[in-house]
């Protein structure tokens, strides 16, 4: 399968090495995703950060069909985009951050905790609750099995939501699973976001290493749904890779 992208290169030399920025958007979403990476990789771009943003499979223009997708699989997917990116000639292979939106930050928590090299974590409302919420049968107040048995998909947004996904979401040790990542971790979250509950992300303080630090932005919703707001994530996220990869 391909994966396709969007590169954003700041300007300069041809083979300058960069800090990169890899992007992980969230369920059934794509690399414009709702909190807009573009504005936000035109942001790096602006102050020297290089960006790539791609279309996990199933999803965009990437290739396959979305009842296909495992987050297994899209963990896979994200590690190999990482081993490409790391071979482009604009990026600095030591200065790699990773930024995910809702599901998309589930993942990039895990990856890189479980890809070396990655020098930043950024998570924008990181949709910790799924495999407690999927694991408990439903999801959006309906019932996964009885779905699933009449159809055998889950209509999720009409999106076909396999019996595979749903099995791999509810057996996701999302937290074990990201706690031995060692480098910085800002986690932004709005405080109105009844999409991924707050207390959730709450518990990804109890298994980092005093390495995370989460933000909480009064009045945000799950998709940044107001400028100012809009605005706010966007200029946290990038102090904190300013800081992180370009000093």
């Amino acid at each position: 399968m391909t994966l396709r992208s969007t590169l954003h290169i700041p300007e300069g030399p041809t083979g300058t090495r960069r800090p990169t920025v890899v992007f992980v958007h969230g369920f059934s979403s794509n690399r414009l995703e709702l909190p807009d990476f573009v504005a936000m990789s035109r942001l790096l771009e602006a102050h020297g950060i290089a960006s790539v943003r791609f279309d996990l499979s199933g999803h965009g223009e990437s290739d396959g069909d979305f009842f296909d997708v495992t987050i297994t699989g899209e963990i896979a997917e994200t590690r190999a985009v990482l081993q490409a990116v790391r071979t482009f000639d604009f990026v600095d292979p030591d200065r790699i951050g990773l930024v995910g939106m809702s599901m998309g930050g589930v993942v990039a928590g895990i990856v890189a905790a479980e890809e070396p090299g990655i020098g930043a974590l950024c998570l924008w409302s990181p949709a910790a609750v799924a495999p407690f919420e999927i694991g408990g049968g439903h999801l959006k107040g309906r019932s996964l099995a009885a779905e699933i048995e009449q159809k055998g998909y889950f209509d999720a947004d009409g999106h076909r939501m396999s019996p595979a996904l749903v099995e791999d979401i509810a057996r996701l040790d999302v937290y074990g699973r990201s706690a031995p990542y060692r480098g910085p971790v800002h986690i932004l979250h709005g405080d109105k976001d009844d999409i991924a509950p707050l207390p959730y992300v709450r518990r990804y303080l109890d298994h980092y290493d005093g390495n995370a630090e989460l933000e909480i932005v009064e009045g945000a919703d799950h998709a940044w749904g107001t400028v100012p707001h809009r605005t706010t994530l966007h200029r946290s996220t990038l102090r904190f890779l300013e800081r992180h990869l370009t000093s």
